[in-house]
């Protein structure tokens, strides 16, 4: 097996495997760490109660965070005529239609989100078995097939996530950079966290937040308590 290296090492003796902590301890934990040579993403995975195989119990959502990813991403919007140039001014990195189309069927995925136009949606449906699995299909539930395209695109600028169940009832979010200190990370965190327990489905019963692990890009995971954890993040996010 491979070994992990020193800095990992390091920054696992400082977490203790048995704890629960809260939001704020966790950040304040993750902040500590070792520094990587790079500006490490900080990531929330949690574990819900819901069955991800019964559509009634489909957990899915977008959020603006507060202060933002950390990072700016590449969008690229299928758009025409006005809806084209609103995506142009909202700062879409790519624009196009059958063309854009094209590039994507050829490899091209340079981006790391995507807006569609209601009546682009021809073009971008032999597209679901290579932007699908990646998270990457324009979806309207998720509010990226829009005739709204500019303020989605600019949304998406400027920090907004997706977040959404896999089939093992697990949720996958970025909470932003390491570089923007814990104050601003513990606010992301809360209103993620707040915004998950919201997306709650009617049909899931008994307990719905299951397990919660805050951890960076190189580093270990820290546990947290979910039986206090979205009351802290209401209290964060207020």
């Amino acid at each position: 097996m491979p070994r992990h290296g020193k800095r990992y090492r390091q920054a696992a003796e400082m977490v203790d495997s048995e704890a629960r902590l809260s939001i704020s301890d966790a950040v304040d934990q993750l902040v500590q760490f070792p520094p990587a040579k790079f500006d490490e993403t900080v990531e929330l995975h949690m574990r819900l109660g819901v069955d991800p195989t019964h559509q009634d119990q489909q957990v899915r959502g977008t959020l603006s965070l507060p202060h933002g990813t950390g990072r700016s991403i590449r969008v690229i919007a299928f758009a025409t005529g006005d809806g084209a140039e609103e995506a142009r001014e909202a700062g879409a990195d790519e624009i196009g239609t059958d063309d854009l189309a094209k590039r994507i069927q050829g490899g091209w995925l340079d981006f790391e989100a995507a807006v569609a136009m209601p009546d682009t949606m021809r073009i971008i449906g032999p597209l679901g078995r290579i932007l699908g699995p990646r998270g990457l299909m324009p979806n309207a539930r998720a509010g990226t097939v829009t005739n709204d395209v500019g303020r989605v695109v600019k949304d998406l600028k400027a920090g907004r996530v997706e977040f959404r169940v896999e089939r093992l009832a697990n949720v996958h979010v970025r909470a932003g950079k390491v570089s923007m200190g814990a104050a601003a990370l513990k606010e992301n965190l809360a209103a993620i966290v707040d915004a998950i327990v919201q997306a709650r489905p009617a049909a899931a019963k008994g307990t719905y937040l299951l397990s919660a692990t805050l951890t960076t890009t190189m580093g270990p995971g820290v546990s947290m308590d979910v039986s206090r954890i979205h009351e802290e993040a209401a209290a964060l996010a207020a």
